[in-house]
């Protein structure tokens, strides 16, 4: 018997070390739904007519994210496999290519994409971006044609809360203020907007997101450098605190205007009647400067 056990004794520490490797080292598998249309409206009961369908695609949770987002778009790109929904994507259209800048991903479609016009363009670019922006490293989606992009659009780069498609139930609230967004000279013109707030949402982070979401005027520009965003804001009394990365400044341009990005946020906060002083953070804490620019405590004031 313990000679039995002497040469059962390797085979039983070889695979409790497996088993413990496995719970150590292994994570599920991340899974993702594909965005669709439903094929009968009459059907959505509010529900929307953009629903997730489980994709039936695990994505190993070290993947690199470009490589989850061309996964995700070839799946999207073949369509669903239930007629209960349909394409939002024309038939045809090819993937050119995904990059990613900063949380904004580029993705750029063969020709075929811009035959699409209406609604039917507005309902194909929440179907890519909602898909996308399940990624934890997404949170904004830029569609191109051909490296081009669509200049009939309202605007060109997408997140997951732009979608209007959403029932009207969820809106618990709207807030209507002066955002500030650079013309061609670059000065900071205002531009009256109604934002929605839905549950959960503060005023505080519906501004920032709008800021960084860019303009509806063609003749203002975003005032945000490409793939730069806040990392959080919140208020508490008068005084909001706005958060950035320090790890973004490493994917930034050299000629990155931050500057001009921290002052069209500051006067865009102190558009709300709650708003008295706006400070910056950098990873949690006050420091003097933020890339090349100076934070002062507060930032800046309003005239």
């Amino acid at each position: 018997m313990k000679r039995g056990l002497w040469i059962l004794f390797p085979l039983l520490c070889i695979l409790c070390a497996v088993g413990c490797t496995g719970r150590q080292s292994g994570r599920e598998p991340e899974r993702y739904s594909l965005y669709f249309l439903r094929a009968d409206l009459t059907d959505a009961a509010g529900d929307g007519a953009l629903q997730p369908v489980d994709s039936g695609i695990a994505v190993a949770p070290d993947a690199a994210p470009e490589e989850t987002a061309r996964e995700l778009l070839s799946a999207l790109l073949r369509g669903p496999e239930s007629d209960a929904f349909r394409n939002t994507l024309p038939a045809g259209t090819a993937l050119n290519s995904v990059t990613l800048k900063g949380s904004r991903a580029t993705v750029d479609f063969s020709r075929t994409y811009a035959s699409l016009s209406g609604i039917a363009l507005t309902l194909a670019d929440y179907a890519v971006t909602l898909t996308l922006t399940q990624i934890p490293e997404i949170s904004m989606v830029r569609i191109t044609v051909g490296g081009q992009t669509l200049d009939y659009r309202d605007r060109q780069s997408f997140t997951a809360r732009d979608v209007l498609l959403l029932p009207d139930g969820d809106v618990v609230g709207t807030v209507t203020l002066p955002l500030y967004f650079p013309d061609a000279s670059g000065a900071l013109v205002p531009e009256e907007r109604t934002l929605n707030l839905y549950e959960g949402d503060t005023q505080v982070e519906v501004v920032a997101q709008a800021v960084e979401n860019g303009p509806d005027n063609r003749e203002l520009y975003a005032a945000f450098p490409e793939g730069f965003r806040v990392r959080s804001v919140w208020q508490e009394t008068d005084i909001c605190f706005v958060n950035l990365s320090s790890a973004l400044l490493e994917t930034l341009p050299e000629n990155a205007n931050l500057s001009l990005a921290l002052l069209s946020l500051d006067r865009s906060l102190h558009g709300l009647e709650s708003v008295r002083e706006v400070r910056y953070l950098v990873d949690g804490e006050f420091l003097d400067h933020y890339g090349n620019v100076r934070l002062l405590e507060p930032y800046a004031r309003t005239p």
